[in-house]
Parts: structure tokens; sequence; C-alpha cells
């Protein structure tokens, strides 16, 4: 009988071992590699994420800052300056993309003022997310209803020299007529004349200046993009206009 309950004893399956409390290990494995890609998914929003309004702040309508012309952005985007702060305090907040336009706008402030009274009739300067328009009128550069320079209009051009020689941005230079049909032999239509102001513009810029042709491109628009309604001669006068757009060289314009 002894014996029976010896060998009973011997044959009796062992205990269980003891669970672990908590969660399994790989578990806790895995909760940690979640959390590492959320956290780089994070940083690459905040890497993508593009600051609209330091963006206002910075560029825009730059009215308050230029008193030789009203100046109207060219994008909804754009906003008015903010004058409550110094220029110091905003080159501060914004990006190098955005205090390098700045500063290619204070440039041409500072040519503006410069130059006299008479040259900055018809001049002005908007700006939009990829660079700045340097506007001009076409009587100040060229001879009417040609394609001819002006007597003035090495002054203004050599001025657009200086400040692709100060920064390096790229240039599309935009001819644009009015409404009023040009026929003639040599410039058939309008198209002909603002390609041709365009051009001309371009190439004093790109000889006499030492500008890389790989950093210019000219176009004619004619009467397709007015500035204002071509509903009077003093508009038609303002719609008459080279724009010399100074645009960074990562983006493609015309």
């Amino acid at each position: 009988m002894a014996k029976q309950v010896k060998e009973f004893v011997k044959r009796r399956p062992p205990d269980d071992p003891p669970v672990d409390e908590g969660l399994p290990p790989w578990m806790a494995t895995f909760a940690d590699m979640m959390t590492l890609l959320l956290c780089f998914f994070v940083l690459l929003l905040s890497f993508a994420e593009q600051s609209e309004q330091k963006y206002r702040d910075a560029l825009g309508s730059i009215k308050g800052a230029f008193g030789a012309k009203e100046i109207r952005a060219v994008s909804e985007d754009m906003a008015q300056f903010n004058t409550s702060k110094t220029a110091k305090d905003m080159a501060a907040d914004i990006s190098h993309d955005e205090r390098l336009l700045l500063g290619v706008v204070m440039r041409i402030k500072s040519l503006l003022e410069d130059d006299d009274i008479k040259l900055k009739e018809g001049m002005g300067v908007t700006a939009d997310r990829n660079g700045v328009v340097f506007s001009a009128n076409s009587a100040a550069l060229f001879v009417p209803g040609s394609a001819d320079l002006a007597d003035g209009a090495k002054k203004i051009l050599d001025n657009v020299v200086k400040v692709l020689k100060d920064y390096k941005l790229n240039i599309v230079v935009r001819g644009h007529t009015d409404d009023k049909p040009v026929s003639s032999r040599r410039y058939p239509s309008n198209w002909e004349l603002s390609a041709a102001r365009a051009a001309m513009a371009l190439n004093y810029i790109i000889d006499e200046g030492g500008i890389g042709i790989n950093r210019a491109k000219a176009v004619g628009y004619a009467d397709t993009r007015p500035a204002v309604s071509n509903d009077s001669d003093e508009n038609r006068l303002k719609n008459q206009r080279v724009e010399f757009y100074l645009h960074m060289p990562q983006r493609d314009a015309w």
C-alpha cells in the first residue's frame, strides 16, 4: 500500500509555472516602435508646415514701406506690412528666402530713391511667394511705337542689373501693351511689339550687365494681362509697361 502511494506521488503532474502579470514582452517593444514612428511623422509635418502669417507680415503689399507709389500685392495671400514691427524685428521672424526677398524689395527702394522724380513715375514694386516684380512704364524705356531703347532706359536697366548682381535670382522680362491695335511692317500686332520690347530689355541686361543667359527669360503678353481696365487714355498708359520679375532660381516662372 505504501508503495502505491509513493508511486502516485511521483506520477502527479507538476504545478503550472507562475504567469507574469501585465502585458507580454513583445507588446512593450511594439508600443515603443509606434511611439517612435509617431514622433517621426510629427517632425516631418513640422518641417513641411508654412508660416503664412509671418510671410504676410514680411511680404505682400509694401505700400507703407515705399513712399514713391502705391504698391499692390499680386497674390491674395499677401497682406500689408505690419508697421508696428521694425525691419529688425521682421527679419528675426522670417525665413531665409523671405529675408532675401525683403532685401530685394529694400534694395529696389533705395535705387528708386537715388533716381530723379521723373524716373519714378509709372514705376512700382510688387511681391509674391516666389519673387519680386519691378514694373516700369514703357514710355520711360522705349521710343513710342517701337522697341528702340529711349534715352533714360539704360539708367533703369542698370538698376535691374545691380539687383541681379547683388542677389542670386533669375529674371523674367515681361512686355505688356494696352488694347489699342498696332499694325506696322515691323510690328504686325501688339504681340510682336510686347515681345520685342521684352527681348530688347533683356538683351541689354545680358550684354551690358554680364548676366548669364541661363538666368534670364523674355516673354510678350500684348494686352492679355492689363494692370488696370483699358477704359481711358490714362489707364492705357499704365498698361503699357515692362515688368522685371526677379524670382528664386529653384522655381520656374514666366
